[in-house]
């Protein structure tokens, strides 16, 4: 009788996988072309100053592309990462406005409370049977409206100005000429974390053989629902630590602004990083060229004063793009295994 951990080594690692570096590499391609046009027709898109700009957003998408990431890990997706990091960041706003609390303690706070959200998801989902797509739409309308229901959707802007002063704060990398945000710092430590969760933990194992294929997953021992449980908490850990790097970015807790276009760059980043949609390959890297292409063009736009509806426009076109090449890569993935299974 094979144990769980002697299963999941005989099942083929596919959280790092040929596609998902073709479509790195690729990713790479389409950034330096997208910016040498926009240098080409605004030289000030390389300014330092937009530069740091730049970076602060693209620190936020990348952590929003991971909180949808680890989900679409399991197969499933969460349509309430936006209306967590709602939540969390008038809740922050909250512990550290009308409360008083400490900083920490105000972000701890926040922290608990997108798990907690998230715990909620993983647990209506796997007690119900219900597909996360009805569960997170509805819980999705449910926390936004709660959270502005009780806070009259009224701006907090009085803050302690440390938080703001980290959001701006600039370190210089190599040069001046080079600033990159705290922020973007922070969102490439969640990368490695993540990175090194998926390819070398045995819960990661257990969350991709669980997306991979779940049947096969439960008669090898693998806990399906309670990794899908994690993987809700996770997501909503991460929606709420976007949530505080967009407080820390604005310097107050604005419900009007956080998490309302959230959605289709949560699911952009990974997707086009080569992230499957079915569930079972994810990738980190991806997820944040990915991240950086949705902030270069969103940057790039309003560099060139171009309206809002033309980057809908473009962030729709790339999204069906994005799930053609997932139909794709998912084609390829199962001829590997198949591939694998006949040898």
């Amino acid at each position: 009788m094979t144990t769980t951990d002697d299963a999941l080594d005989a099942m083929p690692k596919r959280g790092i996988n040929f596609a998902a570096m073709s479509s790195a590499l690729s990713l790479v391609v389409i950034i330096v072309v997208f910016w040498a046009f926009f240098s080409w027709r605004q030289p000030g898109f390389l300014s330092s100053f937009n530069l740091l700009t730049l970076g602060r957003a693209l620190a936020i998408d990348i952590v929003i592309g991971f909180a949808q990431m680890v989900v679409l890990a399991t197969g499933g997706m969460n349509l309430a990462v936006g209306a967590i990091g709602v939540c969390t960041v008038m809740t922050s706003g909250y512990l550290m406005q009308t409360l008083g609390l400490p900083i920490p303690v105000a972000i701890l706070g926040a922290l608990a409370l997108g798990a907690a959200l998230g715990w909620l998801n993983g647990f209506a989902i796997v007690r119900t049977g219900v597909n996360s797509f009805v569960i997170t739409l509805a819980s999705a309308n449910l926390f936004s409206g709660a959270m502005l229901i009780l806070t009259k959707a009224v701006p907090l802007n009085g803050l302690p100005p440390e938080i703001g002063a980290f959001g701006k704060m600039r370190i210089n990398l190599f040069t001046p000429a080079l600033p990159v945000s705290p922020l973007l710092i922070i969102a490439i430590v969640i990368g490695i974390v993540l990175f090194i969760l998926y390819r070398y933990s045995v819960l990661g194992r257990r969350i991709l053989a669980a997306g991979a294929n779940p049947r096969a997953a439960a008669m090898s021992g693998v806990p399906v629902d309670r990794v899908i449980v994690i993987s809700h908490v996770l997501s909503g850990l991460l929606a709420a630590a976007a949530g505080m790097m967009l407080v820390a970015r604005l310097g107050a807790a604005m419900p009007s602004v956080a998490g309302e276009d959230w959605l289709l760059p949560s699911f952009l980043g990974p997707v086009l990083g080569g992230t499957l949609l079915s569930g079972g390959a994810i990738s980190v890297v991806g997820t944040m060229l990915g991240a950086l292409l949705v902030t270069t063009i969103r940057s790039g736009l309003l560099v060139l004063q171009i309206g809002n509806f033309w980057l809908q426009l473009f962030l729709g076109l790339i999204l069906l793009v994005a799930v053609l090449a997932d139909r794709y890569r998912g084609i390829f993935a199962e001829r590997r295994r198949l591939r694998r299974a006949a040898a």
